[in-house]
């Protein structure tokens, strides 16, 4: 006999009339739903340039949460009158596609299933799902043109059979974590760009430009050796020479050579000042570089903007010199953890800690010691129980630590497992500016330092910028992904090398969608809320708490009580058939 799972799975159930859905109507949880419950709203028929989607899984995410308290004026709304144009949250989703129009035909068929890259633009402006456009806490809607003619072709990813519902709905989250280890930031001097040459004065070193120099449609110098400037005569860039500055002129600068949006490209030659460097820091322009070329420490911490490093891709480069363009390529700047390394994750008990902890355990040739830490001894113990026979089947040593129950100080905790040598990279998932600037000081010298949790941008910390032209010190930061970075997630679970449901923490139905949301904001569970928008009634309930309301779907848990295909099959066999 065919189960219910399996008849839902081949999408042979019969259409309901109406669809459940949680509309947003304003900010505030009072403006999600009719009376603090969803909605019933009829099931829509596609016309020739749409399809009917079915909503299989939702992943809750912190960013549900803001949009909720924003409302209309959350940037990604742009100040739209939600009463009369509601939004939906949920971007986490995967979907099955239950009828398809005409001129849809020769790309989608009925019972494909998918997934949704949410990061969508059209024309350059951002229209995410579950911002911009409504999102997938509903049963059934259609789509069209909006997800599938965007700027970079259409925002949905197929599946593989073999891959549950509540794992492709943790693939955008998942993607996001790959995401903040593939090279985001411009390495090369950009064509055609404007060029910033910041010399000391005094400095008469013999630099070299072995490289890049011509690529730079105009170069401004400031207080060169001759060296460089003989160099630079020899390309056909415009060159403006501005000697004797002040860092109170910088400003005036930027915005008479490039309209306020900064440099290209900076180069500083033998720095000395980190009140300068963090001045001089303060006008690269989007995805622009920081080249530091000396031998001569900086006279204190740099004072950098660390949400600039996340969102707008900043590059920090530097090399001891002579060659300038040594600095420049990936070869040099890496972005990916050291092999047979030591990794501390600085905040890792959310969802999103877990999954970097987690691919690094996976990860071939990752890091043998890992470190995760968080001020909460119980998401502590979820993390071990969750993870701890990964770290041991894959010979990883996983440590964790609380600074608010130690009796010493994480940075003393790292030198001592590293012989004062520090972490060779430290990945920060708290967005606390503090907690950046501790971070900094836990790794070593030649070390990389990841800032995957976003502050505004504006918001500063003392960093060692000195390390990264003494020693080759990285500083990065990603925001977002592409469905590439989905799909790299699809192919390493289709491996065996990822095993995505391991971060489930809770699961519910269509009803328990905004208890799911406060679960976020009171931080109840340490894995992600998963919706599933088919089961209506059903609570939420951390996987914990299956073994008493649900054994025979805690029965089919994986070690350490993770979530799985097989756990997921008896939930809906027991939901959809009573």
């Amino acid at each position: 006999m065919t189960s219910a799972y399996d008849r839902y799975r081949a999408a042979d159930l019969d259409l309901p009339e109406g669809a459940w859905a949680w509309n947003v109507y304003g900010a505030g949880q009072e403006n999600m739903g009719k009376d603090d419950q969803p909605e019933l709203l009829p099931v829509p028929e596609p016309d020739a340039d749409h399809m009917l989607v079915r909503i299989d899984s939702v992943g809750l995410c912190f960013s549900d949460v803001k949009i909720l308290r924003a409302g209309g004026s959350h940037p990604k709304l742009y100040n739209r009158d939600l009463s009369k144009e509601p939004t939906r949250l949920g971007h986490e989703v995967s979907l099955t596609v239950i009828e398809v129009g005409d001129n849809l035909a020769d790309r989608y068929h009925a019972g494909q299933r998918l997934a949704v890259q949410p990061d969508i633009y059209q024309d350059g402006k951002s229209t995410a799902y579950g911002y911009t456009i409504p999102g997938g806490l509903i049963q059934y809607h259609l789509m069209g043109s909006e997800m599938l003619d965007t700027d970079d072709g259409a925002c949905l990813l197929p599946l593989p059979d073999t891959m549950g519902y509540a794992e492709a709905s943790t693939l955008e989250p998942w993607g996001c974590v790959m995401a903040a280890y593939t090279q985001r930031r411009r390495l090369e001097p950009r064509t055609g760009g404007t060029m910033w040459i910041v010399g000391r004065p005094g400095d008469e070193r013999d630099y070299l430009f072995s490289s890049g120099l011509d690529a730079p449609a105009t170069i401004v110098l400031t207080d060169v050796p001759a060296s460089v400037a003989e160099l630079v005569e020899r390309t056909s860039a415009d060159t403006v020479v501005r000697n004797g500055i002040t860092t109170d002129d910088y400003q005036a600068l930027v915005d008479e050579l490039t309209d306020g949006a900064g440099f290209d490209d900076i180069v500083m030659l033998d720095p000395r000042s980190a009140s300068t460097v963090g001045a001089v820091a303060r006008h690269i322009a989007r995805r622009g570089t920081l080249n530091m070329v000396g031998e001569t420490a900086l006279d204190g911490l740099v004072d950098t903007d660390v949400g600039r490093l996340h969102y707008d891709y900043t590059a920090y480069l530097g090399g001891r010199g002579p060659d300038i363009a040594a600095s420049y390529g990936e070869a040099r700047n890496r972005c990916d953890l050291r092999p047979q390394g030591t990794t501390v994750f600085v905040g890792a008990g959310g969802p999103m800690g877990l999954m970097h902890v987690q691919r690094a355990i996976q990860q071939p040739d990752g890091p043998r010691t890992i470190v995760a830490t968080e001020v909460s001894d119980e998401r502590l113990k979820s993390l071990e129980d969750r993870l701890g026979h990964l770290a041991e089947s894959n010979d990883c040593e996983l440590l964790t630590f609380n600074s608010q129950t130690a009796d010493q100080s994480l940075h003393d905790f790292v030198m001592g497992i590293t012989d004062n040598q520090g972490a060779d990279d430290v990945v920060v998932s708290v967005p606390i500016s503090a907690v950046m600037a501790e971070a900094d000081t836990l790794m070593n010298s030649d070390g990389m330092l990841v800032f995957f949790a976003g502050v505004p941008n504006g918001t500063l910390a003392p960093l060692n910028l000195s390390a990264v032209y003494l020693d080759n010190a990285q500083y990065t930061g990603t925001s977002g992904l592409t469905i590439h970075d989905q799909q790299q997630v699809v192919d390493l679970a289709d491996k065996g090398e990822l095993s995505p449901g391991s971060i489930v923490g809770a699961v519910g139905g269509m009803r328990a969608a905004k208890d799911g949301l406060q679960a976020l904001v009171d931080g109840r569970y340490s894995g992600k809320v998963l919706i599933f928008p088919q089961i209506h009634d059903l609570p939420l309930l951390g996987l914990d708490e299956l073994k008493e309301r649900l054994p025979d779907v805690a029965a089919k848990l994986g070690p350490g009580d993770t979530w799985n295909g097989e756990a997921e099959k008896a939930l809906f066999d027991s939901q959809l058939s009573s």
